[in-house]
């Protein structure tokens, strides 16, 4: 499988991901071919790390850094490790591209290169909730989206049942809209707009309204709101992740909040697979966020996607 990897994109690039992926690349079973995108000033130094028969290191130009405005980075850096990856992505030249870069600018660059899947208007980043039972439901969206229309929140519901589904074999999602009550009533002009076209949508398990105490309960799967709300839900998790890990707490319902785990998190609703790792990424989570790319690639996530879109608007 070929993955692509912006070397650039991180706080602690391009050292970190440069060992998640010769760590990667010398495992037993490997079955990754990497194509590693980035300057050659700050890759040169692990010129001998990264000579390995399935590395192929591709010198760019430019990178874009983790404070600048996504669009205007992305229209003016041409040959930044993000936008010659992705390049690579649309060409079909790579499998996936993955960064633990810029999220915005991974954002606009997937729009740009490599397209959405008809019938969707905005693509969404879902994120894990962990369970008290030890599984996991997904949450989107996180923070693309920061304003959504109703409508948006309907197509999310899709997305997200096809992501449990097919990364983490969850038959029949039951899912959920975020919101201050149970009732059908309840909410803000968004989520009272959003509730009827949730139960109409065709292909999902529409439960209801969920608040954020069910979140982690067992109770919801796919757990549907805007990006700002969802970032915040995230924030706050990591927030009180990283506390109680300050306090000494160890507890197996708690490790599941270490996004080291996980690796990142795909765009849903762009054509071919593109994963977004978390700013601080070391060497672990990128090696796991390469195994997700995987994942995402033998699940056909992107063509089930495809399938399920096509089948609402055919119907």
């Amino acid at each position: 499988m070929r993955i692509g990897i912006d070397a650039m994109g991180g706080d602690f690039a391009p050292l970190e991901c440069v060992k998640g992926i010769v760590a990667e690349a010398k495992a037993e079973n490997n079955e990754f071919q990497f194509f590693v995108f980035g300057e050659k000033l700050a890759l040169d130094p692990f010129k001998e790390e990264l000579n390995l028969p399935n590395i192929t290191v591709l010198y760019t130009g430019e990178s874009i850094g983790m404070a600048e405005h996504a669009t205007k980075a992305v229209a003016s850096k041409k040959d930044s490790s993000i936008n010659v990856g992705m390049h690579y992505l649309a060409t079909g030249q790579i499998d996936a591209f993955c960064s633990a870069g810029n999220t915005g600018a991974m954002m606009v660059s997937a729009l740009y290169n490599v397209k959405t899947i008809e019938g969707v208007e905005r693509p969404a980043l879902p994120s894990v909730l962990p369970q008290r039972s030890g599984t996991i439901g997904v949450l989107l969206d996180v923070g693309a989206n920061s304003d959504v229309k109703p409508e948006t929140l309907a197509k999310f519901s899709v997305l997200g049942s096809e992501f449990a589904k097919a990364v983490y074999n969850i038959e029949n999602p039951r899912v959920g809209l975020v919101n201050i009550g149970e009732e059908e009533e309840k909410g803000n002009l968004l989520t009272k707009a959003a509730y009827p076209l949730l139960k109409a949508q065709k292909g999902i398990n529409f439960i209801g309204n969920v608040e954020g105490r069910h979140l982690f309960m067992d109770g919801v799967d796919v757990a549907v709101c805007d990006g700002f709300t969802g970032n915040v839900i995230v924030k706050t998790c990591e927030g009180f992740f990283y506390n109680l890990l300050k306090r000494g707490v160890d507890d197996e319902f708690l490790n599941l909040f270490n996004f080291e785990h996980y690796g990142g998190t795909p765009i849903l609703g762009i054509k071919k697979p593109v994963i977004i790792g978390h700013g601080i990424s070391k060497e672990k989570t990128f090696r796991n966020m390469f195994k997700l790319a995987k994942n995402v690639v033998d699940s056909k996530l992107i063509q089930k996607i495809e399938e399920s879109f096509s089948a609402s608007t055919s119907s």
